[in-house]
């Protein structure tokens, strides 16, 4: 039966209709708990988020408990497990961003509003909104068809605002209970107003800090300048070998794994609308700039990159100090896409920066970060039933795209469980997610709950 005949869909849908102020309310009383899980002030908070969770899982139908972690407490739910149907794992999180500066909100941070059309709170988009809208589903299914379609477990933690250190061992502790056949996510976005998108992809990262160290101390410009070497001007040096004038990253090998755009994303990717004013409004730069012969979004999602984020050394305080610093230091990121590796990108970089350092400084390199890029297959019959639930929850065609940042959860939950990631997002790129003002809009709040509904709907299909 098509879904959009689906009288299982429909019944579902209405019954989120009837109930859509309920949710609204549902989703005001989540956003006042401040679970904020980056400061310890906020411990509390953060469990009882968790506890919220859980006893909205329950009365949505679910088995639910809080598990702790050697952090902030997670929650498991499922529904019940019948044999020869495809089993999901949603992932979602109930921790939020700190506040930031309070003087830039319109209300206070966790005093969510509702303003033209928008509910504004901190964890508003990221992640409670759209977190709501899954358990919101199955409720709907519960309510009116007394058993979801698909075998459901849920796993909402409460660290992801901090990197979720504790996940992998929570994971592989609770790997047989979670086990299933891929991992659902909301946590990211639409591609942009009134233009849902799943996303297929996201890129991996290399974060590398190279460290220079010459004279043992500052030494005076004027008396030894031009004797011995300068680690702020060998660095500079080191760092203008990394990219070819045609905006390439020049490392040896960097780009020898890198895919090629299968012809779906290709194809996605031409349909795309790009403004190239209002692109560089949005970024206060002059122009576009990048590796040649590449768009904006190719650059921006299908091309590795490298980037220096941070400089340091010498004397950067008021007036002048004509010194030849000791040491100096850089802050150099790399994002990587589909079939790069982070092991074999960092040890090309430190390879590189090695042959090309000058035996006149002493080098350190220290790796903060290290993450794979994700890839899931667009074709797979659960992607298939993914867009077909956008097009049906939202009323138009999802794009696809891919992410330019990192998901470390990704490969984690494909190397513990051995499941691919659906990243069902609902929320607008623009939502002000870790910013002042993070809001939702109660029209994709809606369309959210509907999509999920759809999907779970969708999945007997491929049972």
């Amino acid at each position: 039966m098509p879904a959009a005949t689906n009288p299982a869909v429909q019944t579902a849908h209405d019954h989120l209709a009837r109930n859509a102020a309920v949710y609204r309310k549902e989703l005001f009383d989540f956003l006042r708990i401040p679970s904020i899980s980056a400061q310890p002030d906020h411990k509390k908070d953060v469990r009882a988020a968790a506890e919220w969770t859980r006893d909205r899982c329950i009365r949505a139908g679910l088995k639910a408990e809080v598990v702790d972690s050697a952090g902030h407490p997670a929650v498991i739910a499922e529904g019940p497990q019948k044999p020869g149907r495809p089993t999901a794992l949603f992932y979602g999180h109930h921790d939020v961003q700190p506040s930031g500066d309070l003087s830039l909100w319109h209300t206070g941070p966790f005093d969510p509003i509702e303003r033209d059309g928008m509910v504004i709170a901190r964890g508003a988009a990221d992640d409670k909104g759209q977190t709501l809208c899954a358990i919101a589903a199955v409720e709907a299914w519960m309510k009116t068809a007394g058993s979801l379609p698909l075998n459901l477990k849920m796993l909402i933690e409460g660290e992801e605002e901090i990197g979720s250190p504790n996940l992998a061992p929570l994971v592989e502790k609770y790997r047989d209970r979670l086990a299933c056949d891929f991992v659902l996510i909301h946590d990211t976005s639409q591609f942009a107003e009134e233009a849902p998108a799943l996303t297929v992809g996201t890129r991996g990262l290399v974060y590398m800090e190279v460290v220079l160290t010459g004279p043992e101390k500052d030494l005076h410009s004027g008396v030894y300048g031009g004797q011995i070497a300068n680690p702020a001007n060998v660095l500079a040096d080191l760092i203008a070998t990394l990219h070819t004038p045609d905006g390439r990253v020049n490392i040896p090998k960097f780009y020898d794994r890198v895919a090629p755009l299968s012809p779906v994303e290709r194809a996605s990717l031409a349909s795309l609308p790009y403004d190239r004013a209002t692109f560089l409004k949005d970024t206060g730069s002059p122009a576009e700039d990048g590796e040649a012969g590449f768009s904006t979004f190719e650059r921006r999602w299908y091309r590795p990159t490298l980037d220096v984020n941070g400089i340091y050394g010498g004397y950067m305080a008021a007036g002048s100090s004509t010194i030849i610093p000791s040491r100096a230091g850089a802050k150099i990121s790399m994002r990587l896409v589909p079939d790069q590796r982070a092991d074999e990108i960092e040890k090309l970089f430190v390879e590189t920066i090695k042959q090309r350092c000058p035996s006149t400084v002493k080098m350190e390199m220290i790796s903060h970060a290290h993450c794979d890029p994700y890839m899931a297959d667009p074709n797979s019959p659960v992607m298939n039933a993914a867009i077909e639930a956008l097009a049906i929850g939202f009323g138009k065609s999802p794009v696809l795209i891919r992410s330019g940042g990192t998901l470390p959860i990704l490969p984690m939950f494909k190397r513990i469980l051995g499941a691919d990631s659906i990243m069902l997002g609902y929320c607008l790129p623009t939502c002000n997610a870790h910013s002042p003002n993070e809001f939702f809009h109660t029209r994709d709040f809606d369309a959210g709950m509907r999509t999920t509904a759809a999907f779970f709907g969708l999945l007997d299909r491929i049972g």
